[in-house]
């Protein structure tokens, strides 16, 4: 973690807003019938046509632009022909280089109508990132973020994943300190101003275990219930903090 520079901070912004103009644009496309593949293609083609690149193609042999996380899938769901149906939902993952800085941030969207208990675990996994992020400041530690996570979502007795978690990102896709979704307020380190932060709960409707499929990439709830994801690159300033990744018309908590 390090304190960035008026101009590395505007370099920021800017990736951080082509990762939210990419996940509105995914956001007014996923739809009944529509490939993870032909998500990833129409996602790789804008960040391009913005003059940026994709941080996750070829990120450690990672091949696609962007993550789809379908059902049980927790994160860093592989692209491919699978055709989104009726009541599935999706975790959409983007990260965005512009000039050397990384964007990062994730939603889950709900393709058509799902049902009440898939729909409080979307929303209750939103509420979760900005819990975390409430009243955050200079001079708290990271566990302050990870306590609140943690907090909402014992509150509905979701699965709460520990193996992953958040991160410092900057001129890196993946910095520290690591933001765990669990934990004591006083833990982890103290949070320095103008520093960035990608925060990202990853909640489960079931248990909080997970398995590695075979691809080496693709991460499932053990128990094969939905799992939703929720992130974005946050910019704590001595005011508060400032969310760089938000869709457009998109409603905080």
């Amino acid at each position: 973690m390090r304190k960035l520079s008026d101009e590395e901070i505007e370099l920021m912004r800017k990736a951080g807003s082509i990762v939210g103009d990419t996940l509105t644009l995914m956001r007014d496309t996923v739809r009944v019938g529509i490939t993870t593949k032909e998500l990833d293609d129409i996602a790789r083609e804008f960040i391009i046509s913005q003059g940026a690149t994709p941080s996750f193609l070829n990120y450690d042999g990672f091949p696609a632009s962007i993550c789809t996380s379908v059902n049980s899938v927790v994160v860093h769901g592989i692209p491919n022909n699978y055709a989104l149906q009726e009541g599935d939902i999706i975790g959409i993952d983007v990260g965005v280089c512009y000039k050397g800085y990384h964007g990062d941030a994730a939603r889950t969207f709900i393709i058509g109508e799902a049902s009440a208990k898939v729909k409080k675990l979307v929303e209750e996994t939103k509420r979760c990132f900005y819990k975390g992020i409430e009243g955050l400041k200079p001079g708290d530690r990271i566990g302050k973020i990870s306590n609140a996570v943690q907090e909402n979502a014992l509150k509905h007795n979701y699965g709460i994943v520990k193996e992953l978690v958040g991160h410092g990102v900057g001129r890196r896709l993946h910095e520290d300190p690591n933001i765990p979704n669990y934990g004591s307020k006083e833990s982890g380190p103290v949070i320095m101003e103008n520093c960035t932060l990608a925060v990202e709960p990853m909640i489960n409707l079931g248990t909080s275990h997970i398995r590695l499929l075979n691809d080496g990439w693709t991460v499932v709830t053990a128990d094969g219930k939905p799992s939703a994801h929720y992130e974005n690159t946050i910019l704590v300033t001595k005011d508060g903090v400032e969310i760089l990744t938000l869709m457009k018309g998109e409603n905080t908590l």
